[in-house]
């Protein structure tokens, strides 16, 4: 009772101090989310026995759900901020790094998985799948604002869809580590079968439910609600009613949920895209978000204070960084090759690949799957992958965004 009751004020004291720790980072150019990154870091050195345990050896499926929450309200929270009305022309630049620089990630991660930290293939792939996706929950700083905001930039509109569309379009390469693995146990399971169903059904059902589901209650909303001025009285909540609904119907009907929140998402917000009550959408998935992601990021520090990071060898901090600094920023700038943004804005899309809740995710559930071996390692490198992602792009990505601001190169 006693853990119970110390954890419920640390909570309480960590999301009472979220405004204020905003402001100071916002004043000090620095994300909000190093500093709570290295206040989990800090409680769980001072009082490790007194707080629940954030290691995942016993907490996986605690763990699944807690990241795939935040994600979907993040997803949801991301489409409705989205001004720009989906096409293939507008959206060129976020597809090409979804469909060539995310793809490429993956074949290098799983590469460098496989011949050089000595995983076996489908451990290699895993790893490949849980780095791919570019995070929408820690990546607030460098994506679009409110809806309907003055100053729009392209370079944070390419930032926020990217994030939005590839944190669905790498389930099935989750689930080919997944194939993979129960292929290589003698397990009943095919390649045909992944292509077929987890590859072209479930990203298929997932766009095809979203869009319906963001089309009827777009019409809900603002033609039946609003014209029985229903809508004077709906508060912001309808976002996460929404983002549940229909994440809860697209599982079950065994597609991508996080594809089919936001299409949704996007759909609803192009119903009536001047209305001011997407403001208040925004306003509330903003703030349930930044409560989630607190208490996240202090158990992600506690998680390193208690050695999530002890399996680390040299080899690993090697592919960490490489992985970071280089092999995203390269390929994610050769897959911009021949689009309309300017060299500056390709160069600050290329190097914010920030890591998140969403690599958790894939990682908790590949590992809830099936058991992979090296899962102490796997935990290990993706920790740190995130660690250095916050502390890196946490503390550049205000200034990268100032500089093309004073450039005119990004807005």
């Amino acid at each position: 009772m006693e853990k119970y009751m110390f954890s419920m004020v640390i909570i309480g004291l960590a999301t009472f101090a979220l405004p204020w720790v905003s402001i100071l980072a916002k004043k000090a150019g620095i994300s909000y989310a190093v500093f709570y990154l290295l206040a989990g870091i800090l409680l769980y050195s001072l009082f490790p026995d007194i707080l629940p345990i954030p290691l995942p050896d016993d907490n996986g499926e605690e763990i699944v759900h807690l990241t795939e929450l935040v994600v979907i309200i993040s997803l949801m929270g991301v489409g409705i901020r989205i001004d720009q009305p989906f096409s293939f022309k507008k959206w060129a630049s976020p597809l090409r790094l979804v469909f060539i620089a995310m793809l490429l990630c993956i074949a290098f991660a799983a590469a460098f998985g496989y011949f050089v930290l000595d995983l076996d293939i489908a451990t290699a792939i895993l790893l490949g799948a849980c780095l791919a996706p570019t995070d929408p929950v820690l990546a607030s700083d460098v994506q679009v604002g409110p809806p309907n905001e003055q100053n729009k930039s392209s370079t944070k509109f390419v930032l926020t869809s990217e994030a939005g569309l590839n944190d669905g379009m790498a389930f099935p390469f989750t689930w080919l580590a997944v194939t993979v693995g129960i292929i290589a146990s003698g397990g009943d399971a095919s390649l045909e079968e992944w292509f077929f169903y987890h590859f072209l059904y479930q990203i298929i059902g997932g766009i095809a439910i979203g869009y319906a589901f963001g089309k009827a209650a777009g019409y809900l909303v603002f033609n039946f609600f609003g014209k029985n001025e229903i809508l004077k009285n709906l508060e912001g909540f309808l976002a996460i009613s929404l983002t549940l609904l229909i994440y809860g119907i697209t599982e079950l009907l065994h597609a991508y949920g996080f594809i089919a929140v936001f299409v949704c998402a996007i759909t609803f917000r192009h119903s009536e895209k001047e209305h001011e009550y997407h403001n208040s959408l925004h306003s509330f998935t903003d703030q349930i978000e930044q409560m989630f992601i607190a208490v996240l990021l202090l158990l992600l520090g506690g998680a390193v204070a208690l050695g999530i990071l002890e399996p680390l060898n040299w080899k690993m901090v090697v592919f960490a960084l490489l992985f970071i600094l280089l092999i995203r920023p390269v390929f994610a700038y050769i897959s911009l090759t021949g689009s309309t943004l300017k060299p500056r804005q390709k160069l600050v899309s290329s190097f914010f690949g920030i890591r998140g809740m969403g690599s958790l995710f894939y990682l908790s559930f590949g590992l809830n799957e099936i058991a992979f071996d090296s899962e102490d390692e796997l935990w290990a490198i993706v920790t740190f992958c995130i660690g250095c992602s916050i502390l890196i792009h946490g503390l550049t990505a205000t200034t990268a965004i100032n500089y093309l601001k004073e450039k005119q190169d990004g807005w």
